[in-house]
């Protein structure tokens, strides 16, 4: 049987006085893909924020590995092995690759390599271009850079991706789907929150639809790929 890395059981998020998450429940096996899909403002990125503890959940357990982090500062959740590579990329333009990655690495205790040398060996295309700075590059290097540097530091055993598709062109889209394939077949588990329906649906093994801040729907993610009418009561997709 496959093992459960992430839990998430009945959360409750708010922003102020907005409740925005409602009851939230899913979970992620070890070593599995799983996406979170929904419409434009259904609540996805929140319930990622959520799990990092950036938006603290007003109720519900998250647990990793068994534990409970619902709570904890979101350099302790790093710590416990999750990673977010949030929407927009957000590299840092007047720096280099090899600053980004720098920066990335710091854990508090001095700037450490910090497996950069894996790093590049995975993305060639960033080695090639240590010392151009981040801003001059194409939409598609800046998101291999973004994945790269939610893999520096703490060992990642889950990978949380925002809308890594956004903005690209559609060669370049395909690019990016051989990179989460390629981390998750070298063990990194992912949860995958996608707009792009489609391609989220493609890489995943298992997928949960949000409407309004709920879970609507959750199925293999090969069977609601397959289920047009779904597709478009869902997502809006025909």
């Amino acid at each position: 049987m496959a093992e459960e890395l992430l839990s998430v059981s009945s959360i409750n998020t708010h922003y102020g006085q907005s409740h925005v998450l409602f009851d939230v429940s899913l979970s992620v096996d070890r070593g599995g893909i799983v996406a979170l899909v929904g419409r434009n403002g259904a609540g996805k990125t929140t319930t990622l924020r959520s799990i990092m503890c950036l938006t603290p959940v007003s109720s519900g357990t998250i647990t990793m590995n068994g534990e409970e982090i619902q709570g904890l500062q979101p350099h302790a959740v790093r710590k416990r092995g999750i990673s977010w590579v949030p929407e927009g990329r957000r590299v840092f333009g007047d720096l280099t690759v090899e600053e980004n990655l720098r920066l990335a690495a710091h854990t508090g205790e001095g700037d450490k390599r910090a497996g950069f040398e894996e790093i590049y060996d995975r993305f060639p295309r960033l080695d090639e271009r240590r010392t151009q700075k981040a801003g001059t590059m194409s939409g598609g290097e800046q998101q291999m850079l973004a994945i790269a540097r939610g893999l520096l530091g703490p060992e990642t055993d889950l990978l949380l991706l925002d809308e890594p598709s956004e903005g690209l062109a559609p060669q370049i889209v395909e690019d990016v789907k051989d990179i989460i394939r390629d981390l998750n077949d070298d063990g990194v588990t992912i949860l995958l929150v996608e707009q792009n329906a489609e391609m989220a649906l493609d890489l995943a093994d298992l997928a949960y639809v949000l409407e309004t801040g709920e879970v609507v729907h959750d199925a293999p993610a090969s069977e609601l790929l397959s289920d047009r009418s779904a597709m478009e009561t869902y997502l809006g997709v025909k």
